[in-house]
């Protein structure tokens, strides 16, 4: 199976400082997309965290199937991990996640007190690949640009810290994305997903892939969207995106299809929640 390398040497270096600072944080926030919530998360983390508190917050939640959501957010929950779905764009769930910090780590704070540090603040690192959305949390939470935002995978590139309010302060830190994919499928996952650049992979095998990954377990939104008559269970991909290109009349002289303009208006329409909420993963 093939194995996909994209490790800038800036993200080799967040990964080294990142373990420097971990000892300093009482809690690591992890962003991933709640489309993907497997794909969406980086292995070197869990090496690096251990057995340290964490809070998975499912980012871009209002894009995913929500039946879907609720079942990643029960299976991610264990031990001292817990899960939240969130929406950095909508604000959707925002303002849970300072209380939930504070009932995660309550023993802590309350042996801390008990020891006479009454104000205590809380610090957490800001982790996940890059474009999952960390830069605009940041932003959200703090109320302030204080972090860029690009629409480019990879913005973020040094380690800063960030005060929420008296009670949190947040580490960002730069996307730090799979050494190499485990899989094509995966990549693939993170380019329908925008995360990752688009000219690393394939685009026709990431739009296939949403397609027929759609066409299998939300069949009607295609038949709505694109007028089809019928969606064949056969298909390889390449029979139903020719039937879109021909409903849409992105036909070129000679009656050819127009490959190119059909895939980028699917997936333009897969990104851009026009054939409605989607999870591309099943938990566990």
């Amino acid at each position: 199976m093939p194995q996909f390398q994209w490790y800038p040497g800036h993200m080799a270096k967040a990964e080294r400082e990142l373990k420097e600072f971990l000892p300093l944080v009482d809690i690591v926030i992890e962003l991933r997309d709640a489309r993907i919530p497997y794909s969406s998360k980086n292995p070197v983390i869990d090496t690096l965290i251990k057995d340290k508190y964490r809070l998975i917050l499912l980012n871009k939640a209002t894009l995913a199937d929500k039946k879907e959501t609720e079942k990643w957010i029960k299976s991610l929950t264990k031990d001292n991990t817990y899960a939240l779905d969130i929406d950095c764009i909508t604000g959707y769930n925002l303002n849970k996640i300072v209380p939930l910090i504070k009932t995660i780590l309550k023993e802590k704070l309350d042996k801390l007190r008990a020891k006479g540090l009454v104000n205590k603040t809380i610090r957490s690192a800001v982790v996940g690949i890059p474009n999952v959305g960390k830069s605009t949390f940041i932003n959200k939470m703090t109320g302030k640009k204080v972090s860029v935002v690009g629409d480019k995978p990879g913005v973020t590139k040094h380690l800063s810290w960030f005060k929420v309010n008296e009670d949190l302060q947040i580490l960002d830190t730069p996307g730090i994305l799979w050494p190499k994919f485990e899989s094509e499928e995966v990549g693939i996952k993170l380019s329908v997903c925008q995360g990752i650049k688009d000219e690393i992979i394939d685009i026709y095998k990431v739009c296939v892939y949403s397609l027929l990954y759609i066409a299998h377990k939300y069949p009607n939104r295609l038949i709505e969207r694109y007028k089809l008559d019928e969606i064949n269970d056969t298909d390889d991909g390449i029979h139903l995106l020719e039937d879109i290109a021909k409903k849409r009349g992105f036909i070129q002289k000679g009656a050819k299809i127009d490959y190119d303009r059909t895939i980028v208006y699917v997936l333009n329409d897969v990104r851009s929640n026009r054939l409605g909420a989607i999870t591309f993963e099943e938990s566990n």
